[in-house]
Parts: structure tokens; sequence; C-alpha cells
């Protein structure tokens, strides 16, 4: 069993919905991206997502670009990242997903890639722009590894689509809530109750919901319409990108508190929400 197997089902066990935070690694730097990673462990966080920077982030909204951009113009590498989670995911009980888009696997090789990333500690592996047409190479190799590679389904998504989907996906099933790129929204689209009852129709492997949820009381909704996890990433990029990096470690602390005790009690009572649209 993978490390993010064995935290679905612990938390299945409990009836409980994971929380997986995003941020950009190398943003402000990679000192503080080690830090956050253990703010976000100790915090409430059931498994942590990280965005490798990419010049040309196709699925990310602007604040997630941004940080990206500002990453990579720091210098931040690929290499530099691993080496800063290798040294990192010893300390921490939350698995990691790497979110990264599919030329610098290719670029580098898709062998040589998972064995780096295995070595790094890493867990997951989400890429946005690898189709499930040509996933079979990299299913491959990360199953081999012990690396879950998950794959998106869109609410474009046919049934057939969602059904070959739900099959090959590892780890969990990530359910994308909008067409269109990353954000902080106002508002959660209401058929996300009906793709994840489709979904559920077809497999019995976690569903994670994530792209524009930045509220307490979203995070909960979702986890009311049967969501295993709940993936929430600008609201806590652009919380962590503001003031000294003390400030911003401060900031994802406790709106990682606040999402994890709504989605694990259903107490709303805190809305966190950032009032920025896109």
């Amino acid at each position: 069993m993978t490390a993010i197997s064995d935290r679905f089902e612990t938390l299945g066990r409990n009836h409980e919905c994971a929380l997986i935070p995003f941020i950009t690694a190398g943003d402000p730097d990679l000192a503080t991206t080690a830090a956050a990673l253990r703010t976000l462990d100790r915090s409430g966080a059931d498994i942590i997502e990280l965005g490798v920077p990419y010049s040309d982030p196709l699925a990310d909204g602007p604040v997630i670009q941004a940080a990206a951009t500002r990453a990579l113009q720091r210098g931040t590498t690929l290499d530099q990242v691993l080496e800063m989670l290798q040294a990192t995911t010893p300390s921490l009980r939350s698995p990691i997903v790497l979110f990264t888009y599919y030329n610098p696997i290719l670029h580098l090789g898709i062998e040589k890639f998972i064995q780096k990333i295995a070595t790094s500690g890493a867990a997951g592996l989400v890429v946005p722009d690898l189709p499930l047409e040509e996933a079979e190479g990299l299913l491959q190799a990360s199953s081999e590894a012990g690396i879950d590679l998950t794959l998106f389904v869109a609410p474009t998504s046919s049934s057939e689509r969602i059904e070959a989907i739900a099959r090959s996906s590892q780890g969990f099933i990530y359910l994308i809530t909008v067409t269109g790129v990353t954000g902080i929204r106002s508002q959660t689209e209401t058929r996300v109750s009906d793709l994840l009852k489709q979904i559920r129709d077809v497999t019995d492997k976690p569903i994670g919901v994530g792209f524009g949820i930045s509220q307490v009381s979203q995070a909960r909704q979702v986890r009311d319409w049967g969501a295993d996890a709940v993936i929430v990433g600008s609201a806590f990029v652009k919380r962590l990108a503001e003031g000294t990096p003390e400030q911003g470690l401060k900031a994802i602390a406790e709106f990682c508190q606040s999402l994890k005790a709504a989605i694990k009690t259903g107490d709303t009572s805190t809305n966190t929400y950032l009032d920025e649209t896109k």
C-alpha cells in the first residue's frame, strides 16, 4: 500500500475528509517552502501538494502563476526543489504530491524523473497537461517506483472517459470543479455534487475536489457532497506570499487549522474567504 492510499484508508475508517493544501516551491524561497511544509503538516494537512515552478503553467491562475514566476526569477530549479524535499520529508507526517507539467518530465526522461522524485521522498505526482491517452508510460513507471500518479476528471468529461480515468488513476481521483484554471472563487459549482455521484458509481477510489476552493464554507460544502479530500491552492499561495515569511507561515497555519476544523467537525463559523476572484 502506498503512503497516499494508507492515509486515505486511515481517514476513511474515521469517516474523515482529507485536507490537501497546495503551495509553490521556491516562493519566496526554498527555506520558507521547507518551513511551510512543516507548518502545514502540523496544522491539519493530511496530504500536501507541492507545485514545481514552471515557465508556462497553463492550468494555473494568476496567483499561482505569479508565485511560479517569482520562484523562477530567484533561480529555483527542479533539482533544488527535490534536494529540499529529500531533506524535509523525513520529518513530515503528510505524504507529498508533486505538481508539475509534462515538459520537464519529457526533458529529463520518464524513468530518470520518477527515480529522482522517489528518492526525494515524494509519494505522489500530478501532471495537469498529461492526457489519459498519453499517460501509460508514466503510470507504469510511477507504479513500479511506488509513486501514485493521480489523474484529473473535468466537468466536461464524458461518462466513458470518467470510467477510464477512474480505472487508471492512482492514489485518488482529482475532480476539477470548473472548466478553466486554478484560482480563488466565491462559489463552488453545484454540479460538483452530481459529478461526485457519477464518479462514485464507477469506482471506490478516493475523490479529491480542487480548483477554486478558498472558503471554509466551500470546503465544508464539498465535504458534505461526498468528497474524500478538499484541495486548496491559491488561497494558501496568496497567504504565504503576503508580508514577511514569518507572517506568511503564521497565516497559512491559521488557515489550514480553520479548514481542517470545518471539514472534520462541520464548524463553518469562521469564514476566511479572500474577497478576490479572477
